[in-house]
């Protein structure tokens, strides 16, 4: 028999160890909500959330009394219904160190940017000319499609140059129909962080922002130290695609943490809500089977999956980036080769500029930012402007149109993106 009897299990979960209850068990069960809720009756659990599979079998469970979860999946894999079970892995943004000041950066004269005034510092930074995004917005007078689902800490959603193309999002920790990132800092921390004469100063270890003194003593090392990367990683996707709209999907909190559960949420959300890319600036170690089903489904959907190759400097294999169907993104120096802290090897599928990126960062102002979550959103904004050519473009055809790169070396795929290229091979596919 596949349920084990009551006094059988009774004696088993009595002599479990103690667990963390709050980070759950994923679980498909193909009886649906019936059957995992009639599990959980057997087996002393609650069913804490629906995932958002299309099939209405996936679900976040976790257990009333805190018990060694590796057990408890056993247990749980034995029930009748449930087709896999994996542990809910919490996950950590882990990004580069700082370098210097950008010059860029220091750049506060404001310029047009397609309906939005923004720095000059920004639009014109070097690393857009790097993979030729003007060249392709002029030549092929495409400036993006589209809707850009970003997975990260969330946006801030009053930024000048965001505004115009930001549509609804969704904050998927405290489960409000928002993609802000603001609600992080609370009001005593929001009154230290609005306002000052801004400055660059470093806010993390992976980030410069012109903010004050003030507002740089608070993020550095304490509870906000993730706080803007949402808002940076959109930043790039609009310097790359400024009319592509982008949906801010917050599955990390500003300290940089966050649940795999919610990010396969957010890539079902994804799907559902009309986005066309999913842009994910993270990486973790462990491969998931749910996630994996979760970019899989996305990709059959049509739409085109981008995440980091991550920060640790290794040929090593990290997820989202390894999994089929997923562009991995390396990161390139100013001088086209491999920064020194991006991972390589044979998930990369690209390579971008990672190392003092300028983007926008919270309370309308700009930053600075190294790692490969600043390369993944420069490969996601090209699949907009592809989606601008022809919104038939899919995983396996952005993939191709990408690949048209410059080599740099072994272990960087197919090379630095060029943008350009990318866009006029996708053109003329479809001129014929």
């Amino acid at each position: 028999m596949k349920r084990l009897g009551w006094m059988s299990l009774l004696l088993i979960l009595t002599a479990l160890p103690q667990a963390n209850a709050q980070q759950g068990i994923i679980v498909r069960d193909a009886l649906g909500a019936t059957g995992i809720n009639a599990s959980c009756e057997l087996l002393n659990c609650q069913v804490a959330l629906n995932l958002g599979d299309p099939e209405g079998q996936l679900f976040l469970v976790t257990v009333d009394n805190p018990l060694n979860l590796t057990s408890f999946l056993t247990l749980l894999l034995n029930q009748v219904g449930v087709v896999d079970a994996e542990v809910n892995q919490q996950l950590f943004l882990v990004e580069a160190t700082v370098g210097p000041v950008p010059e860029s950066l220091l750049d506060n004269t404001p310029v047009p940017y397609y309906g939005a005034p923004v720095w000059d510092g920004y639009a014109n930074q070097p690393a857009a000319a790097m993979v030729e995004v003007q060249q392709a917005q002029a030549a092929f007078g495409v400036t993006g499609a589209g809707t850009v689902a970003m997975i990260d800490t969330g946006v801030d959603t009053e930024h000048p140059a965001l505004v115009p193309v930001l549509v609804q999002g969704y904050n998927f920790i405290n489960n409000t129909p928002s993609g802000s990132e603001m609600g992080d800092v609370n009001e005593s921390t929001a009154a230290v962080l609005d306002g000052g004469s801004p400055a660059p100063a470093v806010v993390n270890s992976s980030t410069i922002a012109v903010v004050n003194e003030s507002t740089a003593a608070v993020l550095d090392g304490g509870p906000d130290s993730a706080f803007g990367h949402g808002t940076m990683t959109a930043g790039v996707v609009h310097l790359v695609a400024p009319t592509a709209m982008i949906m801010p999907l917050k599955a990390f909190s500003a300290d940089g943490t966050g649940y795999l559960s919610n990010i396969i949420r957010a890539t079902y959300y994804a799907v559902a809500n009309g986005g066309k890319v999913i842009s994910m600036s993270f990486s973790f170690n462990s491969y998931s089977q749910e996630m994996a089903k979760a970019i899989n489904y996305a990709s059959k959907n049509g739409v085109i999956c981008v995440a980091s190759a991550g920060n640790n400097g290794e040929d090593v294999t990290v997820y989202p980036a390894g999994l089929n169907h997923v562009m991995g993104v390396a990161s390139v120096s100013d001088f086209d080769t491999r920064s020194s802290f991006s991972n390589y090897g044979p998930d990369v599928w690209v390579a971008a500029p990672g190392e003092g990126i300028i983007s926008t960062y919270p309370w309308g102002t700009y930053s600075a930012g190294w790692g490969t979550s600043f390369s993944a959103p420069f490969v996601s904004g090209t699949a907009a402007l592809l989606v601008n050519v022809s919104p038939s473009v899919n995983q396996q055809t952005a993939a191709a149109a990408i690949a048209n790169a410059q080599w740099i070396s072994s272990g960087m795929g197919n090379g630095l993106l060029n943008v350009d290229a990318a866009v006029d091979w996708w053109e003329n596919a479809n001129s014929n």
